[in-house]
């Protein structure tokens, strides 16, 4: 059988996700992001599941954990964010004094907290936050948390969906040790790399010209310090189309010249969500 892991507890938003792609897999939780990076990079059997990044937040901060594991990316998956209000059975909104869960989850979720007059805590994850609620017992406390999470601890969804915007979703990557990459066909594909330029004025923009040239459209470019400097900068990208695309190796050959490191993360189908 094999393992999935995620960051957080049972009942996480990763969890939820994990729970939707892989039936009958050993769903495993990690402390950290550099827990599942390091078990998956042992484990040729094993996969993880990892936030990216939120349509409301932005980027979850796991670039650095890319550049230096580079595992292979096999897929990516959006999951919709729906925010409960979780307390203990039979508590109402009135009884209810503190707040607790992740710092996004809590932004998220500001306008509802505001109108209620609810302390807020920030916490390491939600279900975290549903798991400490349930054990307290004290019904003053609530979590704003999934409803993988209300189950999974025994406690009452109080109000359902208090986020400030619907239709909120965070962009997760199921990633592995072992190379794996569709064949060339006729869908949507998503190619993701990193890069590294050598230092000379203007590289970025010289190096970039290949893609206007053949018409490769980039859907992300980010700039990262590498660890522990301020002066040397990877890149992580992501465009639209497969590596055996002929405009795609063209625009590819072109940044490499450019380059003093380059890595491909991954060739994958493009997620049905983004055509809508």
């Amino acid at each position: 059988m094999s393992k999935i892991y995620f960051q957080g507890t049972f009942g996480a938003y990763s969890h939820l996700a994990a729970l939707s792609i892989f039936k009958g897999a050993e769903i495993i939780p990690c402390k950290t992001f550099d827990e599942c990076f390091l078990k998956a990079s042992k484990d040729d059997n094993s996969k993880i599941i990892i936030p990216e990044s939120n349509r409301i937040t932005g980027n979850i901060g796991i670039e650095y954990l890319i550049f230096k594991y580079r595992l292979n990316i096999y897929s990516e998956y959006f999951q919709k964010i729906e925010h409960n209000l979780l307390g203990l059975p039979g508590t109402k909104i009135s009884d209810i004094r503190d707040v607790y869960s992740h710092g996004q989850a809590l932004s998220q979720c500001s306008k509802f907290i505001k109108s209620n007059s609810l302390v807020e805590h920030v916490r390491a994850d939600t279900a975290g936050s549903a798991e400490m609620v349930s054990k307290t017992k004290d019904k003053t406390k609530a979590a704003i948390a999934s409803s993988l999470s209300a189950k999974t601890y025994n406690l009452e969804i109080i109000k359902k969906n208090i986020e400030n915007e619907k239709g909120n979703l965070t962009r997760f990557l199921i990633m592995g040790k072992n190379i794996s990459q569709p064949e060339f066909g006729n869908k949507k594909y998503i190619t993701s790399f990193l890069f590294k330029l050598k230092s000379k004025p203007a590289a970025l923009y010289q190096s970039l010209g290949g893609f206007a040239i053949n018409g490769v459209n980039l859907t992300k470019l980010q700039s990262y310090p590498e660890k522990n400097t301020f002066d040397s900068f990877f890149f992580l990208c992501d465009l639209d189309g497969h590596i055996e695309d002929m405009k795609v190796q063209k625009s590819l050959e072109e940044l490499g010249l450019h380059c003093q490191d380059f890595h491909v993360l991954g060739v994958f189908e493009a997620d049905k969500i983004r055509e809508k």
